[in-house]
C-alpha cells in the first residue's frame, strides 16, 4: 500500500488592504466648479472685517506654499506670490510678518480674507510665542521683521497701538508637514499659541500638508487620502498631541512640482479654504 497523499498547503492569506472599505470623511470630488464659485461670491457677514488667517507652524511646514495654492486656485493658473524656499532647512525662509491679499476679477479688487505667513517655529530660536499671541491680537503691522532674540513691545515700529477688526486674527491656521516628527520644544511652543489663541475664542484649524508623499497610496491616487488607514493613524496622533479635534484637522497637498493645475488638490485645497474662511466669518462677526 503506498503512503497517504499529502494535501495541498492552503494559498497564504493576502496581506491586509492598507485602504478602508469606506471613506471616513466625504469630500465632492470633481466639484471645483461649485466651491470656487462659493469662494467668488463670499463676503464677510461682519462689513467692516477683511477675514485674516494667521498661519504658524515648524520650519518647513509648507506655509508659504499653502498661500500659493490657494492663490493658484482662486486665480485658476499657477502664481508665486508668496517666496518658498525649494530646500530642506532647520531655519526659517519666511523673516517678516506679511499681509497676502488674493487679487480678484476686475481692476483693484481682492478677496475679502487675507492670510498671514509668518516666522516658522524653531528649536531654540525662529519667531517668540509672544510675538504670534501680539498678532492675534492685531498689534504686529505688516512687514514687521522678527527678532528671535526679542519680542516685539509698544513703542517699537512694527508695533500697532490701535488694531482694527481687520488687524486681528479670526482664525488661526497650523500646517504641518505629515512625514515630519515634532520636536518637543516646538510642540510646547504650538500649545502655548493655541492656548493664547484660544483665551481670545480665536477658532483654530490645522493643515496636514505632503499627503501625496505620506503612503504609496495617497501617492498613487489622491483620491484615497480618506480611505488611508496610515493617514487616518497620522491624524488621529496629531489631534492627541495637539488638542485640536480631529473635524478641525484636513489633509491636504500644496502645488510643489506642477506646472498646470490639477482638480483633485484644487478639490482638496477649496475645502480646507472653505473651513477657514467660514470659521473666522463667524469669529468676526462677534467682534
Amino acid at each position: 500500500m503506498g503512503g497517504e497523499s499529502s494535501k495541498p498547503a492552503p494559498p497564504p492569506s493576502p496581506p491586509p488592504s492598507p485602504l478602508l472599505r469606506n471613506p471616513w470623511r466625504e469630500i465632492t470630488w470633481g466639484g471645483t466648479r461649485q466651491a470656487l464659485k462659493s469662494m467668488q461670491e463670499f463676503q464677510p457677514q461682519n462689513e467692516e472685517a477683511t477675514i485674516r488667517v494667521l498661519l504658524y507652524g515648524p520650519v518647513g511646514a509648507g506655509k508659504s506654499s499653502l498661500i500659493n495654492s490657494v492663490n493658484n486656485v482662486l486665480q485658476s493658473r499657477m502664481t508665486n506670490d508668496a517666496l518658498a524656499s525649494g530646500t530642506i532647512s532647520s531655519h526659517s525662509f519666511t523673516k517678516i510678518y506679511k499681509t497676502y491679499k488674493i487679487k480678484k476679477e476686475g481692476r483693484g479688487n481682492f478677496y475679502p480674507f487675507v492670510f498671514n505667513d509668518i516666522m516658522g517655529l524653531e528649536e531654540g530660536s525662529g519667531v517668540r510665542t509672544d510675538d504670534i499671541k501680539m498678532a492675534l491680537k492685531g498689534h504686529v503691522k505688516d512687514g514687521y521683521k522678527f527678532n528671535p532674540s526679542s519680542s516685539i513691545s509698544a513703542g517699537d515700529s512694527g508695533y500697532n497701538s490701535s488694531p482694527s477688526v481687520s488687524d486681528r486674527v479670526h482664525v488661526l491656521v497650523c500646517i504641518f508637514n505629515v512625514n515630519t516628527q515634532i520636536k518637543p520644544s516646538v510642540l510646547q511652543k504650538m500649545r502655548e499659541i493655541r492656548e493664547a489663541a484660544s483665551d481670545l475664542d480665536i477658532p483654530q484649524l490645522a493643515i496636514l500638508t505632503h499627503i501625496d508623499a505620506a503612503c504609496g497610496e495617497t501617492q498613487s491616487d489622491l483620491r484615497n487620502v480618506y480611505r488611508s488607514k496610515y493617514l487616518k493613524k497620522k491624524i488621529g496622533d496629531f489631534s492627541s498631541s495637539l488638542g485640536i479635534p480631529m473635524n478641525c484637522i484636513l489633509p491636504m497637498k500644496n502645488y510643489s512640482d506642477e506646472t498646470e493645475l490639477d482638480s483633485d488638490v484644487d478639490a482638496l485645497i477649496l475645502n480646507a479654504l472653505k473651513l477657514i474662511v467660514n470659521f473666522g466669518d463667524d469669529y468676526a462677526d462677534k467682534l
